[in-house]
């Protein structure tokens, strides 16, 4: 029987519509999951940011009253933003490439370096450099700036101290509950095998592997120094809670070039860790949270390639 003049069948979907559906799809993904996680952070960290916006009332009121302008926040944000244009166009392979690596290669070639081994270790020197570079900026210089400038001030109110950590460890175990799960979810992703570890190296050896997480874990220990030691050390009594969600803003920026939703995670972990950090007036159980996530993800890479290394050296 033919088909009626009138009757059309239906146009298949264009493939630039399917594409704008899965992008739209993706980008919306880690909506739910904030509003989900939201009362509960809310609930966990109320008192804690109460606690900080009257102090900061305090601090701030004490000062107007006494007609002195409050220096903390322009002093830190000038510094906080120099350091991180620092990292950018430095702390990474450009300025290695252009810099270091023709010094290396030219001390090696004539003999006197031997030891360095830098055909076999070149990428794992790049490295060492952007580790370098990343505990320089985010804790030596953020620190000495600041006891230049506000002297009276000790270092050690800025999440140093250790007395009392013990008390928090069970928060440190709740948040890997929350984390591990989500942290799986991301690994399933299909960019994430290849984003990990970000030395490609390290399934060689066992010293690649081990060099490489050391030198992780360094820039992970000047990375909590630097957003919920230092930052929200020095601008807690300014901005009060307010210096958490501040933190969280340029924390989430520098995880752009990762996967989709790990960026997106750096959000509420910034919001997390940082309210973790005002509470227990320490950095040391986010810095567990993040160094037991990294090594986690960057085993489960390689294991999901088969890629463990077989061998103690290279």
């Amino acid at each position: 029987m033919p088909t009626p003049a009138f009757f059309t069948a239906p146009a298949p979907p264009s493939p630039l519509h399917d594409l704008l559906g899965n992008a739209l799809i993706k980008a919306a993904l880690p909506i739910p999951a904030m509003l989900l996680m939201a009362p509960v952070v809310y609930w966990f960290f109320r008192d804690t940011w109460f606690e900080l916006d009257q102090e900061a009332q305090r601090e701030r009121g004490a000062m107007l009253a006494q007609g002195r302008l409050d220096l903390r926040p322009a002093v830190a944000f000038v510094i906080a933003a120099l350091v991180l244009t620092v990292q950018e166009y430095h702390g990474g392979h450009r300025t290695f490439d252009a810099h270091i690596r023709p010094w290396l290669l030219e001390k090696y070639s004539k003999g006197g370096w031997k030891w360095l081994q830098f055909d076999r270790f070149a990428d794992l020197y790049h490295y060492t450099w952007w580790s370098f570079v990343r505990v320089t900026g985010y804790a030596v210089i953020p620190f000495s700036l600041w006891k230049l400038f506000f002297p009276r001030d000790r270092l050690l109110d800025l999440g140093l101290r250790i007395k009392g950590f013990s008390r928090h460890l069970p928060i440190y175990l709740l948040c890997l509950a929350v984390v591990i799960p989500a942290m799986l979810l991301v690994a399933r992703q299909p960019d994430f095998g290849s984003y990990y570890p970000f030395y490609k190296q390290s399934s060689r050896s066992w010293f690649d592997l081990l060099c490489w997480e050391a030198m992780y874990f360094a820039q992970f220990l000047a990375l909590e120094l630097f957003f919920r030691g230092w930052w929200l050390g020095v601008m807690r009594r300014s901005l009060g809670s307010g210096a958490i969600f501040a933190m969280a803003v340029p924390y989430c920026m520098i995880h752009y070039g990762k996967p989709y939703l790990e960026a997106n995670g750096a959000i509420i972990a910034g919001i997390v860790l940082g309210s973790l950090s005002m509470r227990t007036r320490s950095i040391y159980a986010g810095f567990l949270v993040h160094i037991t996530v990294a090594l986690a993800m960057d085993l489960l890479s390689l294991m999901n390639r088969n890629a463990l290394p077989r061998q103690l050296f290279p």
